[in-house]
């Protein structure tokens, strides 16, 4: 025989107060009552060992108290670090973080978003360019759901969004390679890049208009292969548009006997952990990736409860780290 579920006319009546007390002390409106209640009540709830119903208190409430985050690949260190700054600030104000990883696959993009949608989560941060502003508007501002755009896909004036300062940090890498003496130099980036990827290469083209062009997946594997391209370029240096790409670059360089930098200097862009435990360690371009989930959170929690408010875009900082793997042309 199955134990009867405790409720919350169990929790009333132990307690003896109105079940639309319990309702408002365990919904977080305490303030309302003297302490000596809010006592009765929390007292009563934990020797009952009540657990209010999720969907129930949605329908009271009118919230979820979940947010959904949609990135592209969480296998790339950069989202893994975003994320953890997202569930920080949200885990702080008793938001749930619900992940979906899209797998670089734009159906499975648009299919999470429409299934984030029906089970009615309060927010949806987007980090990836590949959901198509047809079906954001579809899905999120037709409905007037709270969202943010970040780092990938700009917001286009229908949306909070952070961004990083991809213009400057393509000219900051091609300004400290050209600092070394490299004229002729060479960028590896996907075919297709997305926007924040088209405006590092056009602050990298500032300095370098002419840098060879070599195209390959935005992955490690991507790197080892443009390096086969990368030996066959009359080139002494290389910006990999992300450190994943400069991993890559490490492995396919060492496969075909190149060393870096004595034979090619390597910038890359992020800054992920594994930059200081490769060798050697990677000059590359910061971005603020921890700060930059922090900031997105905030802003989203800040639209769920002033959904009327001003639409804002917030561009971070990013900053050359200097390590090992750039050196003077000699």
């Amino acid at each position: 025989m199955k134990n009867k579920k405790i409720t919350i006319k169990d929790v009333a009546k132990q307690s003896g107060v109105s079940i639309a007390t319990v309702s408002q002390i365990l919904n977080g409106n305490e303030q309302k009552f003297s302490p000596k209640t809010v006592e009765k009540v929390l007292a009563a709830k934990a020797a009952l060992n009540y657990e209010p119903d999720y969907f129930a208190r949605r329908m009271v409430m009118k919230k979820s108290k979940t947010i959904g985050v949609l990135v592209p690949d969480i296998t790339n260190p950069f989202f893994s670090t975003l994320v953890r700054g997202i569930e920080g600030v949200l885990y702080r104000e008793n938001f749930v973080t619900m992940l979906c990883n899209a797998d670089l696959d734009t159906k499975k993009e648009t299919d999470y978003l429409e299934e984030l949608s029906r089970r009615g989560v309060d927010g949806y941060i987007i980090a990836s360019s590949a959901i198509s502003n047809q079906a954001i508007n579809d899905s999120l501002r037709k409905k007037n759901l709270p969202y943010i755009v970040l780092d990938q896909k700009k917001a286009e004036g229908y949306s909070d969004a952070v961004l990083t300062d991809d213009l400057s940090g393509g000219k900051l890498a091609g300004e400290h390679l050209n600092q070394l003496g490299h004229q002729k130099v060479a960028v590896v980036l996907p075919e297709n890049a997305t926007e924040n990827i088209q405006t590092r290469l056009t602050g990298f083209q500032k300095i370098y208009p002419n840098a060879v062009l070599v195209h390959a997946e935005l992955s490690k594997d991507g790197g080892r292969q443009a390096a086969k391209e990368i030996v066959k370029a009359d080139v002494t240096a290389i910006f990999a548009i992300n450190d994943e790409l400069a991993f890559g670059l490490y492995l396919g360089l060492a496969d075909v006997e190149k060393r870096i930098p004595q034979d090619y200097s390597v910038i890359g862009y992020d800054n992920i952990d594994m930059c200081e435990y490769v060798t050697p360690q990677l000059t590359t371009i910061a971005q603020p990736i921890y700060e930059l989930g922090q900031t997105t959170a905030n802003l989203l929690l800040e639209r769920v409860e002033q959904p009327e408010k001003n639409w804002e875009e917030k561009t971070l900082p990013v900053q050359l780290i200097k390590r090992f793997s750039t050196a003077r042309l000699k």
